[in-house]
């Protein structure tokens, strides 16, 4: 038996959480390594599936969790064996098939790596999939030549997991970060992590109509989207580029082609979903060797299985500050 935390809906298409025992015989049996899962954490899809929005799960009962950590029980592959600890995530795990909120797992070796030395399964989940998503964003940024001397980058939806951990990484890097964010009452803390100044919501949103503003920003790792996204590519320098990996503010938008064409801007999606597993590793080893453990620690919050479903309407609503650890076995 083991132990899950069961999304269900109902005839009227209504649905509801609950932790359950169940046999493991129900896990899906085509992944091929079974891992004993330690943690997992909330990240926005989450919030969807737990509360059957977005169309993301297919088929109910359902367990979500689209992040785990653990050991591994046993492998049918030789890239893994029994004591492993490993990182999984994306894929599609916690959407389409059954993901990380409960104590064992199953998934293919492709989905997953092992977990750098210097990390914990705790920790790992601290990161998880919004620190590996802000970890590749930068570097991807910096591959196309952004620099601590392209000027101030911006983030956007900084109070959340993928913001927060950006505006840390960025400034160890030496960056100067503006963080914006819509809710004044977490301002000390994005200056704790590392903001050099805020920018609220209501002044990205207060766009004057222009097709360019000044050049202000050397980068933007955007997590909103929307007409925000729209607005901060006007205000970017001349070749700087966007990083674009969230849509809290709305997936579309409308923006003119002028800053492309005048100033060489640039649009990177980030797609922490599919990511090749040599990659993974590297973006793993990079947050093993750049992630202050401290900082991790104050940013993040542990909760067990029976907590989840209230915390996922709080992501929704926008208002989980940094991570939220789940520990599958409390």
């Amino acid at each position: 038996m083991i132990k899950a935390l069961i999304v269900d809906q109902a005839e009227d298409k209504s649905v509801s959480a609950s932790v359950q025992e169940i046999d493991a015989s129900r896990l899906p049996d085509d992944g091929d390594v079974d891992i004993a899962v330690e943690y997992s954490n909330i990240n926005f899809k989450d919030g969807l599936c737990l509360n059957g929005l977005g169309g993301l799960v297919r088929a109910y009962p359902h367990v979500p969790g689209i992040d785990l950590a653990g050991t591994v029980i046993e492998s049918r592959n030789d890239r893994f064996s029994a004591g492993d600890r490993v990182v999984m995530h994306g894929f599609r795990s916690g959407e389409i098939r059954w993901g990380g909120y409960a104590t064992r797992a199953s998934g293919k070796a492709d989905w997953m790596v092992h977990l750098p030395d210097g990390l914990s399964t705790r920790q790992s989940q601290m990161i998880g999939t919004a620190g590996f998503t802000a970890m590749q964003a930068i570097m991807r940024l910096e591959a196309d030549g952004m620099t601590p001397d392209s000027g101030e980058v911006l983030v956007t939806g900084a109070g959340g997991g993928v913001g927060s951990i950006a505006v840390v990484l960025l400034a160890l890097r030496g960056y100067q970060v503006a963080a914006m964010t819509g809710r004044d009452e977490i301002a000390a803390y994005l200056t704790e992590l590392g903001a050099s100044r805020i920018v609220t919501r209501a002044e990205m949103l207060d766009d004057p109509g222009k097709v360019m503003e000044s050049g202000v920003w050397g980068g933007c790792v955007d997590c909103v989207g929307g007409q925000i996204m729209a607005r901060v590519i006007k205000q970017l320098k001349y070749g700087a580029g966007l990083a674009s990996l969230g849509n809290t503010a709305g997936p579309k938008m409308e923006a003119s082609i002028m800053p492309f064409l005048l100033r060489g801007v640039t649009v990177f999606g980030i797609d922490s979903v599919m990511v090749p597993v040599a990659e993974r590793a590297k973006i793993w080893d990079a947050l093993d060797a750049d992630m202050p453990r401290d900082v991790l620690e104050g940013m993040s919050e542990e909760i067990g299985l029976a907590e989840v479903p209230a915390y996922g309407k709080t992501i929704l609503e926008g208002q989980v500050r940094g991570r939220i650890v789940v520990d599958v076995n409390r």
